[in-house]
């Protein structure tokens, strides 16, 4: 009896070992992968709004500036725009890439291919992890409504305002319609939709937040 009882615990030690060395992967490890990854993801945003602002003064010489509505989608897996949270401080601010599978979700924020653009009347759809790989989303739930969300444009920053939120299961695709919620409609607006999983640490729900364009403005050039 007392082998079996030794050899039990033992069992569960090494079980336990296991499961705190893969939370630590979870949390640490994906972590530090979506800094570096942010960071190329940066690299790859200087040099594609360079060439966007470069060509777009080229194309209108001596034309007054104009900010544009919409933003020419990339290829998947490929960052295109940066979003920002004022609520969260000026430190939070993430490149975006084109694309929602793991691969891309694991580097950032992604937008729903097939959604609206920032800036675009209809629903432009982010959706991004909760609490591994950076958790970019992490703290979605302490928005309020009126609270800003940015998204920055090779040449505009397009400005949003949270106008509500709510928990749906995985299945409800409605909220990415161009209507939240009311598929088939025509989009009269431009609103915005992030998605991200509920509660933390499950992806049981999902926690839906909604906004809407306020304006959109020439990007400031840094």
């Amino acid at each position: 009896m007392r082998t079996v009882v030794r050899l039990v615990a033992e069992l569960l030690i090494t079980a336990g070992l296991v499961i705190a060395l893969f939370v630590s992967h979870l949390t640490w490890g994906t972590d530090d992968y979506a800094r570096r990854a942010q960071a190329g993801l940066n690299d790859e945003l200087d040099a594609l709004w360079r060439k966007q602002t470069t060509v777009s003064a080229a194309a209108q010489p001596g034309r007054p500036k104009v900010v544009p509505k919409t933003v020419v989608a990339t290829e998947r897996g490929k960052a295109f725009a940066v979003i920002r949270i004022p609520r969260f401080g000026s430190g939070w601010r993430y490149a975006t890439v084109e694309g929602v599978s793991n691969a891309d979700l694991a580097k950032g924020p992604g937008h729903y291919p097939g959604t609206a653009m920032p800036g675009e009347v209809g629903n432009t759809v982010f959706s991004g992890h909760r609490t591994t790989y950076g958790g970019p989303f992490n703290r979605l739930d302490e928005l309020v409504a009126g609270d800003q969300i940015l998204v920055d444009t090779a040449s505009a920053t397009h400005v949003y305002r949270m106008t509500g939120s709510k928990v749906v299961l995985p299945t409800d695709v409605s909220v990415i319609a161009s209507v939240p919620g009311k598929p088939g409609a025509k989009a009269k607006k431009a609103r915005m939709t992030l998605t991200t999983c509920h509660p933390k640490f499950s992806a049981a729900y999902r926690l839906i937040v909604f906004a809407e364009l306020m304006r959109s403005e020439p990007r400031a050039m840094t």
